[in-house]
């Protein structure tokens, strides 16, 4: 039996992506196959797709971090075939074949119960970065970061974990404070709800300082680096910042004072090896009193398996706010 998929090889010449025939049996014989509907395109896809050996390590490879679909074959997991599932994080897309596939053959443990109200493509327009924002704003919760105490920081915040985080914490009541440096993203940022847009190269500018002004009740911080940084420096007594990305830089360059004299905390946020019983929680969470208001303001594209490797590049070169859905055929 075949299949269509984009498929990512190796040469001499670099990476490429196509669309192929891919036989069934290419997926091995363990596990739940599914009949996957969407998927998405995230920062970590293009990396595989243009052969980042950080990300996947041996090629060809089918990326697609995301995945949701209906199980045809359910091996020995707890689902029965006709079940809608979600896929996300593990190691879906990194080496092991993933979303980008008409099928997926992954264990049951990677397997959430798509939920009830939650429309298979909705949860794709959330996907992993969804997961992730929610997780960030779970764990501003838990440290008891609230609405009153002032407003929250978003970093990245027209990317897809950062655009979402602003959705959310509007819904949750927050004031939003959102960092961009993409002047024609003030207005569409609004939309989601942010009440101020903070422009990025003015943040940056002062990141430096072993201090700053007193600013952020908390903070979700999808950049890393400076930005990072000089969000934890302008946090309020006792504040929290959720930390879960690093495009601008992994490394955290800065004093203790602002966790030994305001009593600051980082969080960090991992949504790839999570048990999936927390992962359900927080797609619950999604489908019902998280899912933004206006869940169509979130979405860039809705792309084929062929426009793909167009996408991979605008979503490296910075030009993708929101997210892109994936349409399998």
């Amino acid at each position: 039996m075949t299949f269509q998929a984009l498929l990512t090889t190796e040469s001499d010449n670099g990476y490429q992506n196509a669309v192929v025939e891919r036989e069934l049996a290419d997926l091995g014989s363990e596990g739940v196959l599914v009949r996957v509907q969407w998927s998405s395109l995230n920062y970590k896809d293009a990396l595989s797709a243009t052969g980042n050996k950080g990300v996947t390590r041996t090629f060809p490879h089918t990326p697609g971090i995301d995945a949701v679909g209906v199980i045809e074959e359910t091996g020995n997991g707890p689902f029965a075939v006709g079940d809608t599932v979600i896929c996300t994080g593990y190691d879906l897309g990194m080496n092991t074949d993933g979303g980008y596939g008409q099928y997926i053959r992954v264990p049951a443990e990677w397997l959430v119960p798509l939920p009830e109200g939650l429309a298979p493509r909705d949860a794709m327009l959330m996907g992993t970065a969804g997961l992730t924002a929610a997780l960030c704003v779970e764990s501003l919760l838990d440290t008891g970061v609230n609405p009153d105490q002032g407003p929250v920081l978003v970093t990245g915040a027209t990317g897809g974990v950062g655009s979402i985080s602003v959705a959310i914490l509007a819904k949750l009541g927050f004031r939003v404070a959102a960092v961009t440096g993409k002047a024609d993203s003030h207005d569409w940022l609004r939309e989601l709800g942010a009440a101020e847009i903070v422009d990025r190269k003015a943040f940056l500018e002062s990141a430096s300082k072993p201090m700053l002004k007193e600013q952020w009740a908390g903070a979700v911080d999808c950049v890393g680096g400076e930005m990072l940084a000089g969000a934890l420096k302008s946090l309020k007594y006792g504040g929290s910042a959720a930390c879960c990305g690093l495009a601008g830089s992994p490394n955290l360059e800065m004093t203790v004072f602002p966790f030994i004299l305001r009593g600051v905390n980082l969080l960090g946020v991992d949504s790839v090896e999570l048990p999936c019983e927390i992962k359900q929680q927080m797609w619950q969470l999604l489908a019902d009193q998280w899912m933004p208001e206006n869940p169509k303001a979130l979405e860039a594209a809705e792309i084929g398996l062929e426009d793909v490797s167009e996408w991979v590049g605008k979503i490296l070169e910075g030009g993708v706010r929101g997210r892109v859905v994936v349409r399998l055929p």
